[in-house]
């Protein structure tokens, strides 16, 4: 019913920059958050940034200053700018859309993307 294409990952230096983009796609009437998040040194996933469909945000404490999440609710996209990158940054950032009413389907569900790998270099 909803696929969630993810792009913007890839190979950058520390101190450099990457922006990722999701785009949702479907019969979507709408979505009430989304976000990103990466595996981290469990293998658990755990929040990067999150962004409600009003703007309001939630980031990580480790990506605070660095990252910015945004959205274009009118194309159901969100997107993660990650400057001043760090080795520790290194990981495969999932796509997340939370809440998401799908026309003519009764009961809200929530998505993932398939992820994509970010590698910063020291």
């Amino acid at each position: 019913q909803v696929q969630l294409v993810e792009s913007g990952g890839g190979l950058v230096q520390a101190g450099g920059s990457l922006r990722l983009s999701c785009a949702a796609s479907g019969r979507i009437f709408s979505i009430a958050f989304m976000g990103w998040y990466r595996r981290g040194p469990g293998k658990q996933r755990e929040l990067v940034a999150a962004i409600s469909s009003d703007g309001s945000t939630d980031y990580a404490d480790s990506v605070k200053g660095r990252f910015t999440i945004s959205r274009d609710n009118a194309k159901n996209t969100v997107y993660l700018q990650m400057n001043s990158l760090k080795p520790e940054d290194t990981d495969v950032y999932y796509c997340n859309a939370k809440d998401v009413r799908v026309v003519g389907f009764p009961v809200n569900l929530a998505y993932w993307g398939q992820g994509t790998q970010v590698t910063v270099s020291s």
